[in-house]
């Protein structure tokens, strides 16, 4: 990825991002358990605390896995396609455990009943870390109005239409985002943005759009399996 500077208010990301408090480290966004090695140049980092950094990190390893076993159909070692997340799971067989124990046979086909919550966290906190590095926009711990995810395999065409859209339909011009953010570098050059808009990390294994609207949104896709949006009022 090409690194844009920030030419925002420094005073709006002096603190952790995540809960406003004093900054020690810096947060990988998206963590790199949801990237393959050897992993793109240049990824964007924000300041967190401490606890911050680390609070988060069981649940994104959790989501992470949960993804590839669906995708497998499995909650077998060996089943799972990303080395990475083969690694994870050999090492922590009390994970393997309570990833089998979700996955049930239906008439459908095989499900894994999921934990919720844990995933909205992990979705609120990516778009925390976006909103922050993309639109000069912390929000400091202030949750979104709407956290949700959802497979795109069972998305409608309609749904994933308006997913895929640089923009939600509005008969209102959108604000523009804050002068010298990263996302008004991108409107006026068009740095590491596909043809849809989309800002990708990592072909087919991450992407992600933040943009001002009537609020501000984050959309995420991960493993091109599971799409994701947090919205602020």
């Amino acid at each position: 990825m090409k690194q844009l500077p920030d030419y925002g208010d420094e005073r709006q990301t002096a603190l952790c991002v995540y809960c406003g408090g004093e900054t020690r480290t810096r947060d990988h966004v998206p963590s790199k358990v949801f990237l393959d090695e050897p992993y793109p140049e240049n990824l964007p980092v924000v300041p967190a605390c401490r606890n911050c950094n680390q609070r988060f990190s069981l649940d994104e390893e959790y989501l992470a896995c949960l993804i590839e076993c669906v995708l497998a159909g499995a909650a077998r070692v060996e089943d799972v396609r990303r080395e990475k997340i083969r690694q994870i799971l050999a090492k922590k067989p009390a994970l393997v455990s309570r990833l089998a124990q979700a996955r049930s046979e239906t008439d459908d086909g095989v499900v894994f009943a999921v934990e919720v919550e844990r995933v909205r966290k992990v979705v609120a906190k990516l778009a925390l870390g976006h909103a922050a590095w993309e639109l000069h926009e912390p929000r400091y711990d202030d949750e979104p109005v709407r956290v949700t995810f959802v497979p795109i395999v069972v998305m409608s065409q309609d749904g994933r239409c308006r997913f895929e859209e640089e923009q939600p339909r509005s008969p209102v011009p959108a604000p523009w985002p804050e002068v010298g953010s990263r996302a008004m570098q991108r409107i006026l050059t068009g740095a590491d943005v596909d043809a849809e808009g989309w800002i990708v990390v990592q072909p087919g294994r991450y992407r992600y759009r933040a943009q001002v609207s009537d609020g501000m949104f984050v959309r995420m896709v991960i493993s091109e399996y599971l799409a994701c949006e947090a919205v602020w009022d």
